[in-house]
């Protein structure tokens, strides 16, 4: 397989695994509705932020939809869309060294994707997908890097949309019309999309003007050009008319006795006077509810950006046209992809949330089919995240006034807003001491097992959890109540008779041990040192 190289690609292909897991710190004042809503909102580095999320949604989710930089090199958006930022910057100068001095405009946008896109794919479920907007300044490069991150078997389709609908007379070559969304599955063999909904203009070609007691139908052609070899037989017509035959180099789709049982069953039709070229009646109600996807989406199907404009100025109050987002995605655009890639109850993640589309388009689309879609949002400017992002999914939640003075009903739903925390590990290795038992339970069980401790269970107990057939315990911050100088968590034969009975391979994590070799094979015990032997990263 061609893979593709660049200045500091080294220093980054693995740099997802060593960046260290934070904490996240709720901002109630930020926050809308009930937090057990499922939806969240963060606020900070998305790489520090994906980290810090995957010991709660690793594998658990069904839709990524991220609209990253495009590498324009336009340096005067809000949405800075140049990999030129200070906060890039800085994030290079630490993550590459003294390489990014040296980096080009596509060597920095590629280390800053990969080892983003390298821990999206760990989110995705074995059913899940990731769809990406792009356009023409890196489309090649992300072919190489999904490629490489995702293979190149998982590649799906590549989906042109119509972004413009009139041409730009000032363009120096082309007037571009369209942006590319790139998909991938976590497994192509597992995913399958789901089917569109039929259009109302696709509604309309069906009609009923026969009265045909099944309902609307249309016709369809009963000839086709691939070679059938019962398809060649002459059809008499109710007007008594006889067709010798399809048409040249054509052959009738079906047998003459299956043509015999479809015509019995009022599923030919002739035409008016009962001697056109008969025609297949396909009735609405015998169709698939809705039609495949198609990789060409038009701007009167999923919108435009001049629309996705007019839904942004619709929800906030902009002091400056500056301040307004140059390419926001419009709401039907987003929503196409979670048609797609959806259902009701599925968990949706986007880590570059700009403007709040898609947390917009998930409450526009559980509001339509009943769902009970969740999003996780994440957002690196601080400004964005509080002032535009959250702003914009509160109102839309709650209700607004728009820009028409017209009071706009509430979608529903709410948020939990985060900001990023302090890292769970200090600079030495050790354990800081603002770490709850609660978030290093749910850290250990990730690092130890690869999966995320169950949404439902609350970790309150040294067992932290089971999984394949091996129980986690936690002995930390005094959780058997032991108010001992170690305040057991030492695991020595008395704290060993009050941890919960489990019949089978054990991983205890503790900061000592007092029972011997033969007594740990003996109960099936593995000893986990903390905070020696706890993954800080």
């Amino acid at each position: 397989m061609p893979s593709l190289n660049w200045i500091g690609k080294e220093a980054v292909v693995n740099h997802h695994n060593a960046v260290p897991f934070h904490l996240l710190r709720d901002v109630p004042e930020l926050s809308v509705g009930e937090p057990g809503a499922g939806n969240l909102i963060v606020e900070g580095d998305n790489l520090v932020a994906l980290k810090a999320l995957l010991p709660y949604y690793a594998g658990q989710v069904k839709c990524i939809y991220i609209d990253p930089p495009y590498n324009t090199g336009n340096e005067a958006w809000v949405y800075n869309d140049n990999v030129n930022s200070p906060l890039i910057r800085d994030w290079l100068g630490k993550a590459v060294g003294k390489e990014a001095e040296d980096l080009s405009r596509h060597d920095k946008w590629l280390c800053l994707m990969y080892p983003r896109l390298a821990l999206l794919r760990q989110f995705l479920r074995e059913d899940g997908a990731i769809f990406i907007t792009l356009d023409d300044n890196e489309i090649q490069s992300l072919r190489f890097i999904m490629d490489e991150i995702f293979g190149p078997t998982n590649f799906v389709t590549t989906v042109l949309w119509q972004k413009v609908f009139a041409p730009k007379n000032t363009a120096r070559h082309f007037s571009e019309d369209h942006d590319y969304v790139v998909v991938y599955a976590r497994n192509a063999n597992v995913w399958r999309p789901n089917l569109v909904p039929r259009s109302d203009e696709a509604k309309r070609r069906y009609k009923n003007p026969d009265s045909d007691a099944r309902g609307p139908w249309t016709s369809g052609d009963l000839q086709a050009r691939n070679f059938y070899s019962a398809g060649t037989y002459p059809i008499t017509c109710p007007s008594g008319r006889v067709i010798p035959g399809p048409g040249a180099g054509m052959y009738w789709r079906v047998a003459r006795e299956k043509f015999l049982e479809l015509d019995k069953d009022g599923r030919i039709h002739w035409g008016p006077k009962g001697d056109n070229m008969p025609r297949l009646k396909r009735f609405i109600s015998d169709v698939k509810d809705g039609v495949t996807p198609q990789t060409l989406w038009l701007h009167h199907e999923v919108g435009h950006t001049q629309e996705a404009k007019q839904e942004l100025l619709a929800v906030l109050n902009f002091q400056t046209s500056a301040e307004v987002f140059i390419t926001p995605k419009p709401t039907r655009l987003i929503q196409r992809v979670l048609q797609i890639a959806s259902g009701p109850g599925d968990l949706i993640l986007d880590s570059f949330a700009g403007s709040g589309t898609t947390g917009h388009s998930v409450l526009n689309l559980n509001k339509a089919d009943g769902g009970n879609r969740r999003f996780i949002l994440v957002e690196m400017e601080s400004k964005i995240a509080r002032e535009i992002t959250a702003e914009r999914v509160k109102r839309v939640a709650l209700g607004y006034t728009n820009a028409r003075g017209e009071e706009i009903e509430g979608l529903g739903g709410g948020f939990r807003f985060c900001e990023i925390g302090e890292p769970l590990f200090d600079e030495h290795g050790q354990i800081k001491p603002s770490v709850c038992f609660a978030d290093l339970a749910r850290h250990v069980y990730f690092t130890e097992t690869g999966e995320p401790l169950p949404r439902e269970r609350v970790p309150n107990s040294p067992k932290v959890g089971e999984c394949r057939g091996v129980a986690i315990y936690l002995l930390f911050n005094g959780i058997l109540g032991d108010k001992s100088s170690n305040g057991g968590n030492i695991l020595t034969r008395s704290v060993l008779t009050q941890l919960p009975k489990f019949d089978g391979q054990k991983v205890v994590y503790c900061a000592g041990c007092l029972l011997g070799r033969d007594r740990l094979q003996a109960e099936r015990i593995i000893v986990r040192q903390t905070p020696y032997e706890i993954k800080v990263s």
